[in-house]
């Protein structure tokens, strides 16, 4: 039952993610737009409290290979540009596609490892799988970010 629940939350927040990154592709970029989502992210860490949440160091490791490996694939589709106005994440046609990919592996996922792993714990490994993904791609975002900021600084008549 908890499996199902958590499926269907994962595919609500999926979608809410997905629109949200379509319509802000439509605005500048700040680096506290970038900066912000792993800070409020990184609240969810105080599920460790409680001991049905709690993985062992092995799981764990495991979620964040797997975090670091999807990742890769967000940070290679998430590129800048400069506009007359700002600095914008260029829209990728592959970006959506991407993100419905990596969740259906996420369900299935967890679909095939809730017969073998305590919900509870499962929970605790993809937070960390969650935010392994999460934090490498924002600072790949920032660092790519503040190059291009730098850049149109340094060269201005460019970007005119």
């Amino acid at each position: 039952m908890y499996v199902i629940l958590s499926t269907i939350a994962a595919v609500i927040m999926g979608s809410a993610v997905l629109a949200i990154r379509m319509k802000a592709s439509k605005k500048p970029v700040t680096a506290k737009k970038i900066i912000l989502p792993p800070l409020f992210m990184s609240t969810g860490a105080l599920m460790f409290i409680f001991p049905y949440f709690r993985v062992t160091p092995v799981e764990a490791a495991e979620a964040i290979a797997v975090g670091l490996l999807f990742s890769i694939v967000l940070i290679k589709t998430s590129k800048f540009e400069h506009k007359d106005d700002g600095i914008y994440l260029r829209a990728s046609k592959a970006f959506p596609f991407i993100l419905i990919g990596l969740l259906v592996i996420r369900i299935v996922m967890k679909i095939v490892l809730s017969s073998t792993i305590e919900v509870g714990t499962l929970a605790g490994m993809f937070w960390i799988l969650a935010f392994g993904m999460l934090v490498p791609w924002r600072i790949a975002m920032y660092l790519q970010f503040k190059k291009l900021e730098k850049d149109s600084v340094d060269q201005p008549s460019q970007f005119a």
